[in-house]
């Protein structure tokens, strides 16, 4: 896979169909019946709120390694890219791996994001005293504008990794995979749903092709025939996998957190001395972008990413991906529309060109076969 951005889901080209629909799509073949999806009804008058993230992306992937700081031992976690909430057991379960001393009983967490989160709750799960130190708490961390999608997309540029970072990154994900569908059901707020993969082109590919170390996480993969499927597209496939209601799932997370003894305590770093001024001698550092100032990591970068949020559609309860801009996510608490990743782009306001362009991408899919935009 390359740079693992949602256009990497292999479905290429649907910027076309939003400027231009690309023409007339294929007919039915013969017998082929076609299946009418619940539309999301993409108006302006519909959206809800626009909300912007920076996602804390590397290259080079993200960094899970212990670094001395004088007697102190810091476990980095950051640099998860658009994959943070996917990889946020995995990565949590690698740092704790590497940290975890069974002669040390307290230690610090830096970070209340979904990745701060984590790692917290798998060490109180190991009997550790767990202070939690964060500038910012949820509703306002990054995490909690995430769409939410399990699949760890836009986490690393391919060229630039190595076979042992890959091995870990699909290490994390499989720890991750297998822990959240132990919170799927309501209590999380974490779901099974279809991902349709939709292309102007045949054949799109689902997010890992067979005989890829990630494939063995693609479930009921199927590909659909030209027509079969009632979106302004030509070609589908799905497969299935988790979506997170992220709101609501990291106010569930920190309340177990708090439940297991763990303490939460708003602060913020301006430097290193003060991380080494914090009385736990191991302090598992998940910052995301604030570590790059915090530890030097000139290699972390913003990836900023717009979403515009409709009013929720009880019936919608898929999600979309494709190969331009535009995805799809049906939550609970709104029918969430993406969207951008736009590198070194540090801006968190709203870009009513970047609303619209998401929009007309968005609401190109559900237009009447061959209809103009």
């Amino acid at each position: 896979m390359t740079d693992l951005t949602r256009r990497a889901f292999g479905a290429t080209g649907l910027a076309a169909v939003a400027t231009a629909c690309a023409g007339v799509p294929a007919s039915r073949g013969p017998g082929v019946v076609m299946k009418q999806v619940p539309p999301v009804i993409v108006d302006p008058g519909r959206v809800a709120r626009v909300v912007v993230g920076l996602r804390p992306y590397r290259p080079t992937g993200f960094r899970v390694e212990r670094e001395m700081l004088g007697e102190k031992a810091i476990i980095h976690n950051y640099g998860h890219g658009g994959g943070g909430i996917t990889l946020s057991w995995g990565t949590a379960h690698l740092a704790v791996e590497e940290g975890w001393d069974p002669s040390v009983k307290d230690y610090a967490v830096m970070g209340a994001g979904i990745v701060g989160l984590s790692t917290a709750m798998l060490l109180l799960e190991r009997g550790a005293n767990v202070t939690i130190y964060a500038k910012a708490l949820s509703p306002e961390t990054t995490s909690n504008i995430a769409g939410g999608q399990w699949w760890p997309a836009s986490v690393y540029q391919d060229s630039l990794v190595d076979d042992a970072y890959r091995a870990k990154h699909v290490a994390a994900s499989r720890f991750a995979f297998q822990r959240f569908q132990l919170l799927t059901g309501p209590e999380y707020g974490v779901t099974w749903e279809v991902n349709y993969v939709l292309s102007d082109t045949a054949k799109p590919e689902t997010p890992a092709p067979k005989g890829s170390p990630m494939h063995e996480f693609v479930v009921n993969e199927r590909e659909y025939e030209p027509g079969e499927l009632s979106f302004n597209a030509p070609f589908a496939k799905s497969f299935d996998t988790m979506m997170v209601d992220t709101p609501y799932y990291l106010r569930v997370l920190e309340r177990d957190i708090r439940l297991r003894g763990g303490k939460i305590v708003v602060q913020s770093f301006d430097d290193v001395a003060q991380v080494a001024a914090l009385p736990e001698a191991v302090v598992f550092n998940c910052t995301g972008l604030g570590a790059g100032v915090l530890f030097g990591d000139t290699g972390i970068m913003p990836a900023r990413g717009q979403l515009v949020i409709l009013q929720p559609q009880e019936e919608v309860d898929y999600n979309i991906i494709t190969g331009s801009h535009a995805y799809m996510f049906g939550r609970r608490d709104g029918v969430v529309l993406g969207g951008t990743f736009q590198k070194g782009n540090w801006s968190l306001e709203p870009s009513a060109e970047d609303t619209a362009m998401i929009l007309a991408e968005n609401r190109a899919l559900f237009l009447p076969r061959g209809a103009a935009a």
